[in-house]
């Protein structure tokens, strides 16, 4: 069994979230550039088994595309493309920043960590893993 990897995509940067060997956990793995992202897959799929992305799918409370859809949705074909031999799935994204806000908040983090938006990409990328696992 492969482990998953989780993506929450921004035009700026991208957080990234991974399972244990048995699918069990989801734990907050990076923040990579946007820019720099499809070099890190590339290199991160060399050293870990990974078998299946989650990439999140912005969408406005009304289930309507927002700002950031077209870009995900890009993405997505992008890393269907050039990682063919993973399975890609996608997920509502809905509330993930701050449901992921919160979480920084009821874990104790500090309000100079809570600022930096790095931190709420990674646990955003672990909330919409979370949200993946519930459904297999």
């Amino acid at each position: 069994m492969g482990k998953i990897l989780a993506v929450d995509y921004g035009l700026k940067r991208v957080g990234l979230a991974i399972t244990d060997e048995l699918n069990i956990i989801a734990t907050p793995l990076d923040t990579v550039a946007a820019n720099e992202i499809y070099t890190y897959l590339a290199q991160l799929l060399q050293k870990e088994n990974i078998t299946t992305i989650v990439i999140g799918d912005p969408r406005t409370l009304s289930n309507e595309d927002t700002d950031a859809t077209k870009s995900a949705h890009t993405f997505t074909k992008n890393v269907t493309k050039k990682f063919p031999q993973l399975e890609v799935a996608r997920v509502d994204e809905r509330f993930t920043s701050k449901m992921a806000f919160q979480a920084m908040i009821d874990g104790g983090m500090k309000k100079k960590d809570r600022r930096n938006k790095s931190n709420i990409d990674k646990i955003s990328a672990t909330i919409i893993l979370q949200s993946y696992l519930q459904t297999i």
